[in-house]
């Protein structure tokens, strides 16, 4: 019943309502698993939201913590991880979740900012995180990584710039870091969503959006050329795909990139 007790897991980007950070940190423990939850903490209001997630997680039945982390300071990142050791000792999974829509705009208006933010946070952030949990991992016998990409990262639409090629980036790490650490018992898998209930996904809604159309209107064209019943999916949704790549049911799966989008195609 508990495919994942005794594991600890760390959710990146989960201080957030609505999204799937959040979501998922909440399944993990409905499977068995310690959670520590982290994202970025500007204000006292950031902080409150993430302790809800944390007890959220609790009365889903596991342990869990929140730790404020900004994933481009690499300083964040080594001092969450080392607390989790401290705490817990260990970690068994990561769901590097964290990820910014700032790069999602039309290409001649993305500014040396938007390039530079986009590759810090969607990139490099989920690099760090993962050459700061390996060695422990490796220490553990093995463990699952999970990044969160996106259905861009599989393919190309217009107005998504920097966001689409750092998403593309972030498939090529994963395979990479499955490549290199399989035989360390390190899984390292990517969830590519589609259109999905999240803050993120109003912001789509708003990107899309064409001249005299409501955001209604712009949401359900969107969701018309999804396959499975033309509809937005769930933050859960994407949430039980990680669960399942983090468990032992997918434990002969690595270097994959699941789409998580109803059969959405992801474009060029």
């Amino acid at each position: 019943m508990f495919p994942l007790a005794k594991k600890i897991a760390i959710v990146t980007g989960a201080g957030k309502p609505r999204g799937i950070g959040q979501a998922t940190a909440i399944k993990l423990a409905a499977a068995g698993a310690t959670v520590v939850v982290t994202d970025l903490v500007k204000s006292e209001e950031d902080k409150e939201a993430l302790d809800r997630v944390a007890q959220a997680v609790r009365e889903a039945g596991g342990d869990a913590t929140g730790i404020a982390v900004d994933v481009t300071k690499r300083a964040d990142i080594h001092t969450c991880v080392a607390e989790t050791c401290q705490r817990y000792g260990g970690v068994d999974i990561l769901f590097n979740n964290a990820g910014t829509p700032v790069g999602a705009k039309p290409f001649l208006e993305l500014t040396d900012e938007h390039w530079d933010v986009s590759y810090r946070v969607n990139l490099k952030g989920m690099a760090d995180f993962c050459q700061a949990v390996i060695p422990i991992m490796k220490s553990r016998g093995g463990g699952a990584i999970i990044n969160n990409a996106s259905l861009a990262g599989l393919g190309a639409t217009p107005l998504l710039g920097a966001y689409t090629a750092t998403k593309f980036a972030v498939i090529g790490l994963t395979k990479s870091i499955a490549a290199e650490f399989g035989a360390d018992g390190i899984r390292c898998n990517a969830v590519c969503p589609g259109l999905i209930e999240t803050r993120m996904g109003d912001q789509e809604v708003e990107l899309f959006r064409e001249e005299g159309q409501s955001a209604e209107e712009s949401k359900e064209a969107l969701a018309k050329d999804v396959p499975l019943e033309s509809r937005w999916a769930q933050p859960e949704e994407v949430a039980d795909a990680v669960v399942y790549l983090a468990g032992p049911g997918a434990s002969y799966i690595t270097g994959v990139a699941l789409p998580v989008a109803g059969g959405l195609a992801p474009g060029l």
